[in-house]
C-alpha cells in the first residue's frame, strides 16, 4: 500500500467520513482554503488508480467511495512510522510518547489494561 501525500490523505479523510460522495461533498469537507474543483477531481482519480477510492457512474457524473478502509491505512502508516523512526520497535515507542510526549498515568495505565486485554 502507498503512503498518502497530505493532500490526499485529507481526500481520504472525507470520504471515510462520508461513507459515498460526489466532488463538491468531498470538497466541503476539506479544510481551508479549499481547493479548485479541477485539482480535486484530478487528486481522486488518482486515488482511485492507486486503489483507494472506487465510483458508482450517475450519468455523467460519478459518485466515490473507499475502497481501502481507514483502519488498513491506519495499520499501515503507523507500521511505517514505527519502523522509519523507532526502529520498529513498539517498545521504543511506548518510551517515546511517556517521555517525550508527557502521556499521564491514568494513560498509561490504560495502555497497560489493552495491552493485558490483548494476551488474554
Amino acid at each position: 500500500m502507498q503512503k498518502l501525500a497530505k493532500r490526499e490523505e485529507q481526500i481520504m479523510q472525507a470520504c471515510w467520513h462520508l461513507g459515498k460522495a460526489f466532488i463538491k461533498e468531498i470538497i466541503a469537507e476539506l479544510p481551508d482554503p479549499k481547493p479548485h474543483y479541477n485539482s480535486v477531481a484530478t487528486m481522486v482519480r488518482i486515488l482511485e488508480d492507486k486503489g483507494f477510492l472506487g465510483h458508482e457512474t450517475f450519468g455523467n457524473t460519478f459518485r466515490y467511495y473507499p475502497v481501502v478502509t481507514k483502519e488498513q491505512y491506519q495499520k499501515h502508516a503507523f507500521g511505517d512510522i514505527v519502523r522509519q523512526y523507532f526502529n520498529n520497535s513498539y517498545p521504543s515507542m511506548l518510551a517515546y510518547f511517556a517521555k517525550e510526549q508527557k502521556i499521564s498515568q491514568e494513560e498509561l495505565n490504560e495502555i497497560l489494561e489493552i495491552i493485558k486485554s490483548q494476551k488474554k
